[in-house]
């Protein structure tokens, strides 16, 4: 299925340079227009964007973790692809992330058929009062179909889950030499969920990614697996599907050990200046949603600070 899907075709891509090219020619379009407008605030850099980038993907993947009821893994990926593939082409100082990120979450519920009510899932938004979370709810629908827009109608999202329960099933039944395969399932998961925080999804299948997962968590374990790939897969005689495959094994455990949670003086500064950034052109854009452009509130610091410190607070979700 995946071969011949959408995710293939265009959301598979050659190399990082090609997403980091992606995404500088966003934040460029931004300050272009930005300085057409003749507005004087400081914009955020390239880099600046990608700190509070994988702030709010971090807020996103805790917002889905603690879900009531307990979100499927699978809606959970569809999320973080979802949020991944829309600052692929747009900048965050034109469409805030905290809103986006929350989309993300209430569309991939709906494509993956995890069956929630509206009210159910911003009565996850714990801080939030029922009045802000309806207005909440009227942000997310707002912005629904200009994410839809944004990722092209292309909805359906190929996750490593099912790659890796299938290898998993077929390890138990091909290869007795492993006595206890569930003993690589705890690891291998913590490797997806990881994984699913990189640019891993957008250059590797699913499939390349769960293998890599299950390869890493018995090398972890002291186990080798070396001779399931050759023997079981059929590689032994396919030198160069095999080599492919571990080179393409460590360009995936590369990204991940270049990953970096963003320091919290950083998203403390340069959420300063995003807040700054949509105050100041929310209500110039028609792009910009009801719900934002009569808001001209402006986060302080300590508020940031205690943000950071003890997790997202949800009670400013609607404030820029």
């Amino acid at each position: 299925m995946f071969h011949n899907s959408s995710q293939r075709s265009h959301w598979i891509f050659d190399s990082e340079d090609e997403l980091e090219q992606k995404r500088c020619d966003a934040n460029r379009k931004f300050r272009e227009e930005a300085r057409g407008s003749g507005k004087s605030v400081v914009l955020l850099e390239r880099h600046q964007e990608d700190v509070l980038f994988r702030h709010y993907e971090r807020r996103l993947l805790d917002f889905c973790n603690n879900f009531t009821p307990p979100m499927p893994k699978s809606v959970l990926g569809t999320a973080m692809m979802y949020f991944r593939r829309f600052y692929l082409n747009n900048s965050i100082m034109e469409h805030h992330p905290r809103i986006i990120m929350l989309s993300c979450a209430y569309l991939s519920c709906k494509v993956d058929e995890f069956n929630v009510s509206s009210s159910q899932f911003v009565g996850n938004l714990l801080q939030e009062t029922p009045a802000g979370q309806e207005r909440v709810l009227e942000q997310i629908l707002e912005y629904e179909l200009l994410l839809i827009q944004q990722l092209n109608f292309h909805l359906v999202v190929h996750n490593p889950y099912r790659p890796m329960e299938g290898l998993l099933i077929d390890i138990k039944t091909r290869f007795p030499t492993l006595e206890n395969p569930e003993s690589l399932r705890k690891s291998a998961d913590d490797f997806l969920t990881q994984a699913a925080m990189t640019d891993t999804g957008l250059l590797f299948s699913p499939s390349q990614i769960a293998l890599t997962a299950i390869l890493n968590s018995a090398s972890r374990a002291g186990l080798s697996m070396e001779s399931y790939l050759t023997e079981c897969l059929g590689l032994k005689e396919d030198k160069e599907t095999l080599s492919k495959m571990y080179d393409s094994m460590r360009k995936i455990k590369t990204l991940l050990k270049k990953y970096e949670l963003p320091k919290a003086e950083e998203v403390n500064e340069y959420k300063l200046r995003l807040e700054r950034i949509h105050a100041e052109f929310a209500s110039a854009s028609n792009k910009r949603k009801r719900g934002y452009e009569d808001d001209d509130h402006v986060v302080k610091e300590p508020r940031l600070v205690e943000e950071v410190r003890l997790g997202f607070d949800y009670s400013h979700v609607s404030h820029f």
